[in-house]
């Protein structure tokens, strides 16, 4: 029996910086299998191990995984270069719930790297060509913290994906929307049985979540993903459980009705 904490060498492909503090790492694993939404336990030989979102699709037959430098382990990684070593396990958590996108209008709403699951499921349905229609609508502070920015106009020209981004805080040359992203909701026309993905800051979540609530969506179209120090991943230690909910093996992906009893979840 394999040891499910014993992780594997991985090499870094490849790394691109998307903003100031955020790189997208690109790996090369042995048979590394996942679904959007998965999570990976990403180590660094002599600092520590950290769990971190897969950004990319495994339909395009790679592995990727935007970070944001925000400590020990993220801060090691953001040294490495291209031909550098790193150790994964995983995947890991329950992914998203592919059947409910089946034929449906999709409104994600992201927020800062929280657009990096999001990217996962987005490129997925648009390589599976299954939805009715994806709506992207996607803020951060500034400009310059817009992750993934070469693919809005790639999205931009897919038939039925429309995307709308908009800042906190504009900057003298910025030329789109000013202000927070669920304002972006009153831009697009959603059909009333439309299923919306949001990920980002817990307040931003919040928020958006009553925007959506005020636009008739019920608990179990609402469709979020959570963030805890899912320090083993297999629901062993602990550390991520909230209430009776673990968030590496219930979740990370929740919809409002899985979490709304839980006096730990406050929206």
């Amino acid at each position: 029996m394999q040891n499910p904490y014993l992780p594997y060498k991985a090499t870094i492909k490849s790394v691109k910086q998307e903003t100031p503090d955020v790189k997208t790492f690109q790996l090369e694993p042995c048979n590394f299998e996942y679904m959007p939404g998965q999570f990976l336990e990403l180590s660094i030989l002599g600092i520590g191990e950290a769990p971190i979102s897969i950004t990319s699709s495994a339909t395009r037959k790679i592995l990727e995984i935007s970070v944001k430098l925000m400590g020990q382990v993220t801060g090691a990684l953001h040294e490495l270069e291209a031909g550098d070593s790193v150790w994964i396990r995983g995947a890991y958590g329950n992914g998203f719930p592919l059947e409910r996108f089946e034929g449906k209008e999709i409104v994600f709403v992201g927020g800062g790297i929280g657009l990096a699951p999001l990217r996962s499921l987005i490129n997925y349905l648009i390589d599976k060509k299954n939805f009715k229609k994806i709506y992207i609508l996607y803020g951060a502070r500034t400009p310059d913290d817009l992750v993934f920015k070469d693919e809005f106009d790639v999205w931009n020209k897919i038939k039925n994906v429309e995307l709308h981004v908009t800042v906190d805080k504009g900057t003298d040359d910025w030329k789109g929307n000013v202000g927070v992203v669920g304002a972006l909701l009153k831009k697009i026309n959603i059909a009333p049985d439309a299923v919306s993905v949001v990920c980002g800051p817990p307040i931003m979540i919040h928020f958006v979540v009553k925007d959506l609530k005020s636009l008739n969506f019920s608990d179990d179209r609402i469709i979020s993903t959570m963030e805890r120090m899912m320090k083993c991943g297999i629901g062993k230690c602990g550390h991520c459980n909230i209430g009776e909910k673990y968030v590496c093996i219930d979740g990370p992906v929740f919809t409002l009705g899985d979490m709304k009893g839980n006096r730990e979840f406050k929206i």
